[in-house]
């Protein structure tokens, strides 16, 4: 006699399907070679940083019809084969001493460069801390120190990077400034709200219009404790980076070749594919995770018992950059905090599964990249004598997801287009 047919295991097949159809959007080597430049008269060289900066490389050459050298930096366990183009993995996200030689010898690598030349950065999220090159009179272990605190202060990924840029010897336009009077194109694949590409890796080669006075009252605004010298150099002005219209970045351009938007559109295909209405709430939403997972939770509800503003079934789709202030000494990210809190707040609510997971495959400092929930999993978990509530207090949301088998393990996946979160209502 057949078994019978669990819809349950369908929905946690379709949540998977749409992950990985959004990860697979934001590929390299699909989005990146239409925006290629012309070849120069003079050099290529190619530099870069992020986790999807080795995957850019890669598709670069295969689809480059020149000669071509660079370095790029990326995440321990993100290179991939090249021939011409030199990878090196560092930190993320706290940065360590691989970031900081990485950085040297990319600085070292646009020296001396002319304007027959041509410079392609390929930067992508990540980046803040693998391009590490601490501003003058600062050392490594402030740069570490700092960007520490900032993870765990529970600021937007905007502030963090107004900050990081400020404190850099590169970021900010400076990494451009020193490419001149080379010609500079920047490759993106944003993993920020807004797709600001001043934001993604704090932007070493676009303009920055904030100011060193921002830097310091949003480290103020947060109560992060700053090192001696770091205040210091804050206060003097002496981080200060590159303003729009400085001559130094006149032959720079930036094209963003991927985006939160894109994957999200790529699992809204999959979806309908598979019968269901599919609604794309947002590519950009921020907050505190566990928050937006009690306001998703609201509007869930009204989905699910009043068929607005979507009737059910549907998905409901979202991405962003959520933040987690750490509270407890928990195992998490924001991906499983979110979800932890959306369970939470539904309470076991019949025909809800819903996955969470960072694009790049790594939710918080561990390589998971999310997790599923279903209407049993609180039952589950209580079965086991996990306390759902208590683990959210904890900030433990892998603990909790990893005991019941339903954390979304991708491995590296080559790219980063942040958060994505679908919904599965009914």
């Amino acid at each position: 006699m057949a078994a019978d047919h669990d819809p349950g295991a369908d929905r946690r097949a379709l949540l998977r399907r749409m992950f990985d159809a959004a990860i697979a959007a934001a590929q390299p080597a699909l989005c990146l070679p239409p925006h290629l430049p012309p070849r120069p008269r003079g050099r290529t060289v190619v530099i870069g940083a992020g986790k999807a900066s080795a995957a850019m490389a890669q598709a670069l050459e295969a689809h480059w019809d020149g000669p071509l050298d660079g370095l790029v930096v990326t995440r321990y366990g993100y290179a991939v084969p090249t021939r011409q183009i030199e990878i090196v993995e560092a930190a993320h996200p706290v940065p360590d001493e691989a970031g900081l030689r990485a950085a040297q010898r990319i600085v070292e690598r646009v020296r001396g460069l002319t304007e027959d030349d041509l410079v392609i950065a390929l930067i992508s999220g990540g980046g803040s801390s693998l391009l590490v090159a601490p501003g003058a009179g600062l050392t490594l272990a402030d740069k570490q120190a700092v960007n520490a605190a900032l993870l765990a202060s529970g600021a937007s990924i905007g502030e963090m990077n107004c900050v990081r840029r400020h404190l850099s010897a590169l970021k900010g336009g400076k990494l451009a400034a020193a490419c001149a009077p080379a010609r500079v194109v920047t490759l993106l694949i944003s993993d920020v709200p807004g797709d600001a590409p001043g934001d993604i890796a704090s932007g070493p080669t676009v303009a920055d219009a904030s100011s060193c006075a921002d830097a310091l009252a949003i480290v103020d605004r947060y109560a992060i404790a700053l090192p001696p010298a770091v205040r210091a150099h804050l206060q003097s002005g002496a981080g200060e980076t590159l303003k729009p219209g400085d001559a130094r970045l006149a032959r720079a351009s930036a094209s963003i070749v991927a985006a939160p938007q894109l994957a999200l559109e790529a699992a809204a295909r999959v979806a309908r594919e598979a019968g269901l209405a599919a609604h794309i709430l947002g590519d950009g939403i921020e907050g505190e995770a566990r928050e937006i997972g009690k306001g998703m939770a609201g509007l869930v509800r009204q989905v699910a018992m009043r068929g607005q503003p979507f009737a059910a079934p549907c998905v409901l789709l979202s991405g962003g950059e959520t933040t987690v202030t750490l509270r407890g000494d928990g195992r998490g990210g924001r991906n499983v905090e979110f979800l932890l809190a959306l369970g939470v707040a539904l309470d076991g609510l019949a025909g809800v599964h819903a996955l969470a997971g960072d694009t790049d495959g790594v939710d918080g400092v561990e390589e998971i990249a999310g997790a599923i929930l279903a209407p049993d999993t609180l039952a589950r978990a209580r079965a086991l004598g996990i306390r759902p509530r208590a683990s959210l207090d904890r900030n433990d949301g892998h603990g909790f997801f990893q005991a019941l088998g339903d954390s979304v393990v991708t491995g590296p996946t080559l790219t980063n287009v942040n958060d994505f979160r679908a919904v599965i209502v009914g």
